[in-house]
């Protein structure tokens, strides 16, 4: 079934829902700030080198990114956010228009949202994660680049995190991931498979 992902292809980009596929269907968005590794773990998770553009200067998914895996089912690359070197009136579009995706998108089933490891629950993951709650949308957590850290540490802040969204009520599934480590790719395959809704 993993394989699936392989069939993944670029669809369109649009800098709002004006342009985008029609809102039907099942859709996956992936979220994040502009360096943690969004369009690497995208990559990863469909075994393609540059379906998602990558960039050593984080900021370049500038718009919604649409890839579709059958008449279906589409993966949904959403801006980048926080480290863009842009303008401030780009950086509100950007987060104008993204909220208008999450807010009006009926065909939208999860919002798989990504952190570096080393810098997690930051103030836009806890936009991201208000908004799953209130649009009651399922929510997952990759932490990235868990190749930075050891073994222990990497395990110790998913358990923190862990319980620190226990603690306060958030339902979401979590887990590690690192795309030079090859780590994680079965287990968002498992997440998207289930939101996806295949057998």
């Amino acid at each position: 079934m993993n394989n699936f992902y392989r069939k993944a292809q670029f669809l369109l980009s649009t800098p709002d829902l004006k342009s985008a596929p029609l809102d039907q269907g099942l859709e996956v968005a992936f979220a994040g700030r502009s360096n943690a590794g969004k369009s690497s773990a995208i990559n990863a998770i469909t075994s393609h080198k540059a379906l998602a553009r990558t960039s050593k200067t984080p900021g370049r998914t500038q718009q919604l990114v649409f890839f579709r895996l059958d008449d279906e089912r589409r993966l949904v690359d959403l801006p980048g956010y926080g480290y863009a070197k842009v303008s401030l009136q780009m950086q509100k579009d950007w987060q104008l228009n993204m909220q208008r995706y999450l807010n009006e998108r009926t065909a939208l089933k999860g919002l798989f949202l990504l952190m570096d490891i080393r810098r997690p629950l930051t103030p836009f993951d806890e936009q991201m994660i208000s908004w799953s709650q209130h649009q009651q949308v399922p929510l997952h957590i990759a932490l990235t680049k868990a190749d930075k850290l050891s073994k222990g540490n990497a395990k110790s802040i998913l358990l923190k995190t862990r319980d620190e969204l226990e603690e306060r009520g958030i339902p979401c599934s979590l887990q590690l991931f690192s795309v030079p480590g090859k780590i994680g790719v079965d287990d968002a395959h498992e997440i998207l498979n289930e939101w996806f809704e295949l057998s």
